[in-house]
């Protein structure tokens, strides 16, 4: 009997050890009982002047990248500018218009005075062709005319030096001859001169009095032809003056529309946190209108006593438990920034307590309170950080 007792004061004794140990090795741990997760926070400013529009979403709606969140109308915008590039570019239109229409009368004059000159050129060189078909008779005639003359003069001669025939027939017969190889020199001369003309003709190339080498027509289509060239020019610099003031509206009036409206948009993944202004409010530009936590930046901030801080270094892991819940989370220290660091959270949505600012601040970077949907941006939820190893560790995985 007295061994069962010793039994069962030795087993009490273990029991009394092991619990002993596990309230210890609890409560010496090093951890932090004040630790809340945060996040970065981010500024959307009015990127125009006038009367703002929000969409109707609470504090605290998830917004995601380029999501609307209000619109801005901006007041009357000074477009006298626009307004002169659209007159000046109305006077250039005008003036390309005009030319435009010149240079298709010219073309057409041009046209006419061509078919006008074809038809000069072929009449011109039938009318040669006759001259020249008439000289040749002509000469054929003249020629004839002289043979018949020194036939007669032939005739004469031999009569008067036989004294058949007075002297003044000889002199009658003599001077026929004479004028009819005056007329037939004349007429090869003609007949020449035609056939000149009539092969210059035929090259294009007009003789005659009056003008050089070509008729009238000609002349002035040259004339039309460098007017049309010199328009054709003008007509190229203002299509090209055109162009750049096009472009020029185009930059103007994007301007002004930007400055007539504009749409805000999340840039973040993350909750609306704070609004800074209200629809229907009349914003200036470069004012802040509304802040937005990130949820791509969450962390874990916390504080600590300062015998635990001094055991702490940058990159050493760490467990981060949720209250109300038994999961562990991996984290890592990212930084150490010690006591009364109030202005580190000057872009943190969540500020820290006076009791917190009396302690040691200390970071992590818990990666699961980004990656795990179930957990996504839970800003503002506390929890405790637990630096060392405890006893009940193994209990505690087995329930995560």
């Amino acid at each position: 009997m007295s061994r069962m007792k010793l039994l069962r004061i030795v087993v009490g004794l273990i029991v009394i050890a092991g619990a002993l140990f596990i309230i210890i090795g609890e409560q010496l741990s090093g951890a932090s009982g004040n630790a809340f997760v945060n996040a970065r926070i981010t500024t959307l400013r009015a990127p125009i002047a006038g009367s703002l529009q929000l969409t109707d979403r609470p504090l605290g709606a998830r917004v995601g990248v380029n999501d609307p969140i209000g619109t801005i109308s901006g007041r009357r915008v000074d477009d006298v500018r626009l307004a002169d590039l659209i007159n000046e570019r109305a006077v250039h239109q005008a003036n390309v218009d005009r030319m435009a229409v010149t240079i298709q009368s010219l073309a057409s004059a041009i046209d006419k005075l061509r078919t006008r000159a074809a038809v000069y050129l072929e009449e011109r060189t039938q009318q040669l062709r006759a001259q020249v078909d008439a000289a040749a008779s002509l000469s054929a005639a003249a020629a004839a005319r002289l043979r018949h003359a020194n036939t007669r003069l032939e005739r004469s001669t031999r009569l008067s030096e036989r004294g058949i025939q007075a002297a003044e027939s000889l002199d009658e017969a003599r001077s026929l001859a004479e004028v009819s190889e005056l007329e037939l020199k004349n007429a090869q001369q003609q007949g020449a001169v035609s056939s000149i003309g009539l092969a210059a003709a035929e090259r294009g190339i007009f003789l005659g009095d009056g003008y050089n080498d070509a008729p009238y027509s000609e002349q002035r289509i040259s004339e039309l032809e460098v007017q049309k060239a010199e328009l054709q020019a003008q007509l190229d610099a203002q299509t090209a003056s055109l162009r750049s003031i096009d472009t020029r509206i185009a930059s103007e009036r994007g301007r002004v529309n930007r400055l007539s409206s504009a749409t805000l948009e999340s840039n973040v993944n993350g909750l609306i946190w704070d609004y800074l202004a209200a629809s229907n409010e009349t914003v200036q530009n470069g004012q802040d209108l509304l802040r937005l936590v990130d949820c791509g930046t969450v962390i874990v901030s916390l504080s600590v006593s300062e015998s635990v801080y001094n055991t702490i270094t940058h990159g050493d892991r760490v467990s981060f438990r949720l209250d109300g819940s038994s999961r562990l989370l991996d984290g890592t220290v990212t930084r150490l920034a010690g006591s009364g660091t109030a202005t580190i959270y000057e872009n943190l949505a969540i500020k820290p307590s006076q009791r917190h600012l009396q302690r040691f601040d200390v970071t992590l970077d818990v990666p699961a309170l980004r990656e795990d949907q179930s957990l996504s941006c839970l800003i503002g939820r506390t929890g405790r950080v637990f630096f060392d190893s405890r006893p009940l560790d193994w209990i505690r995985r087995l329930w995560a």
